[in-house]
């Protein structure tokens, strides 16, 4: 039939001119009609294809203000009249208010939408539709499954190498979860954890199936960022009372700053926590570099700050070393407990506060640096100033922005946001559900003055979530520092007890080590859950396990 069509066009007209006749019979046309709502729209418009031997591809129909959108795509055979005709033909249909040529039809605009947006997620994503051909699959999946020159949509699932037929397994209804995957591929080696789930329509009827693909060192970093944030916000600081927002408002406005920041606060309120988030807020390139100044001697403590070139005393490196102020050029040096620099170190800080430059130990040369300084104190400046204890001119130097962060005692309303963060956080360290607070234990919590605040209140629901048995912790499980030592009085009767019956130091302790390992096991579902709890390595648990003769069932 296409052989009889053509015959004439090559008696008449030249090959290219030919060939474009017959690509404009099998052409396709995109419209968008605007009617008035009424009924029979969709009839009338389909007469009108029909008629003039057309072959519908796709149809989309909307109706919005009394007003009904319709989108159409049309092929034509060798019979169908120009596009011309076509249109004026539909221009007939009553209550027609417009007609428009359009390049693409909603659905396609919306699944290049939809493929843009999967092939910028970080998984992969694989489906299929109810007879295993795949629907969709993005770059991340491809890459992972080692496809990446296969032409994959529309393809039967079970014909492409793949290593397993869980994903088929979901169109009768068998989901899988967490699946542990290890594929080689061409471009390298993959280890993913899977997911996969039936897709099912309004009646329950399975459509098809998606499986969802994560990379394992993904989840790792992820994991590592969660527990060990190598930045940190004002969003990590938690806390929704009057006193923490003020200080937090204040902080977010002065970041972008580069003037000196004075942090004032209790010890265990967040100084630091506030410190990065005013370098992380502050947007510049370099380091966060944070040096306690208490725990440093003053020789120590002016070779770690100011650095020192080769030689300059017996112990230095080769090559000399760089100082934290060099380390932190264009970013932040936080010094905190400044206080308690001594006052030999405390006029070089001030020295390069106002020369914007270093020296270091044994070198002539002056170094320039561009270093915001952030510092913080737990103790009162104005009363070691009076005492001779700290320089009046350096207080005056860092004493430009300062930020006082509230003790607990003044925002108790952030306590039990507080409570649940780090029950969470003590529960993911272990890996099961986070333990709830009783009613008592919070009210306990509330009666507390908190001499320690947030770094005290860690520590207690760390301790109370590992010494209670139960879901919920209930008050006799908040055990504050005052308490310790009475439990520790406990277990010295408890010594006298066994020095009665003549047992030696090492049996003493091997027994409460004992007690310590068995009530563990008891709590968490697993020896590597339990060595998590302890702190402890899983080899060293199951050492002791051994020693002790412990069994997670039964004992010997």
């Amino acid at each position: 039939m296409i052989l009889t069509y053509l015959i004439p066009l090559l008696a008449n007209k030249p090959l290219t001119e030919t060939f474009r006749a017959f690509n404009m019979k099998n052409s396709t046309l995109k419209l968008e009609l605007l009617f008035t709502d009424r009924k029979q729209i969709v009839e009338d418009i389909t007469k009108v294809i029909t008629t003039n031997d057309l072959n519908i591809i796709s149809m989309e129909v909307e109706n919005k203000d009394k007003k009904t959108l319709i989108y159409i795509e049309t092929k034509s055979s060798r019979f169908s009249p120009s596009n011309k005709t076509i249109i004026k033909n539909l221009k007939a249909i009553t209550d027609l208010i417009e007609i428009t040529k359009i390049n693409s039809m909603p659905q396609e605009i919306r699944e290049k939408r939809l493929k843009l947006v999967l092939d910028s997620i970080s998984d992969g994503i694989i489906s299929i539709d109810k007879f295993g051909f795949i629907t969709t699959i993005n770059r991340v999946a491809k890459k992972m499954l080692g496809w990446n020159h296969l032409s994959v949509p529309g393809k039967k699932i079970s014909s492409l190498p793949l290593g397993n037929h869980d994903l088929l397994d979901c169109l009768n209804g068998r989901s899988f979860q967490n699946k542990k995957r290890n594929v080689i591929t061409q471009t390298g080696r993959f280890q993913f954890f899977s997911a996969g789930v039936a897709i099912k329509d309004l009646t329950g009827e399975i459509t098809g199936a998606i499986e969802i693909m994560r990379d394992m060192k993904e989840i790792k970093e992820l994991v590592d960022e969660v527990n060990y944030p190598t930045q940190h916000t004002f969003s990590d600081i938690i806390g929704k009372s009057v006193t923490i927002m003020e200080a937090i408002s204040f902080a977010q406005k002065i970041a972008v700053s580069s003037s000196i920041v004075s942090i004032r606060g209790e010890s265990g309120t967040g100084k630091e926590l506030f410190a990065r988030s005013i370098h992380t807020e502050s947007g510049v390139q370099g380091r966060f570099v944070a040096v306690n100044c208490a725990a440093l001697p003053e020789s120590l403590l002016e070779s770690e700050l100011f650095g020192y070139e080769k030689g300059s005393f017996t112990g230095a490196r080769k090559k000399g070393k760089q100082g934290l102020f060099e380390i932190a050029d264009k970013g932040t040096l936080f010094l905190d407990e400044i206080a308690d620099m001594p006052m030999g170190a405390q006029a070089k800080i001030l020295r390069v506060i106002q020369e914007k430059s270093v020296r270091r130990i044994g070198g002539v040369k002056e170094i320039p640096v561009n270093t915001r300084i952030i510092t913080a104190t737990s103790r009162l400046l104005e009363q070691m100033i009076k005492n001779n204890e700290f320089r009046e001119d350096l207080y005056y130097r860092i004493n430009v922005l300062p930020i006082h962060v509230p003790p607990l005692k003044e925002r108790h309303e952030d306590i039990p946001l507080l409570a649940d963060h780090f029950l969470s956080r003590a529960a993911k360290q272990v890996g099961v559900q986070p333990k709830k607070l009783s009613d008592a234990a919070m009210k306990k919590l509330f009666n507390h003055n908190w001499p320690g605040n947030i770094r005290e209140l860690k520590n207690v629901i760390e301790r109370g979530s590992i010494i209670s048995d139960k879901d919920i912790i209930d008050e006799n499980s908040i055990i504050f520092g005052y308490d310790i030592e009475s439990t520790i009085r406990g277990l010295k009767a408890a010594s006298f007890n066994d020095l009665e019956n003549n047992s030696s130091l090492k049996a003493m302790v091997g027994n409460y080590e004992k007690e310590i390992i068995e009530s563990t096991l008891k709590k968490y579902p697993s020896i590597r859950k339990s060595a998590k709890a302890l702190n402890i390595s899983h080899t060293t648990i199951l050492n002791k396990m051994k020693k002790y003769c412990i069994r997670m069932i039964s004992r010997c």
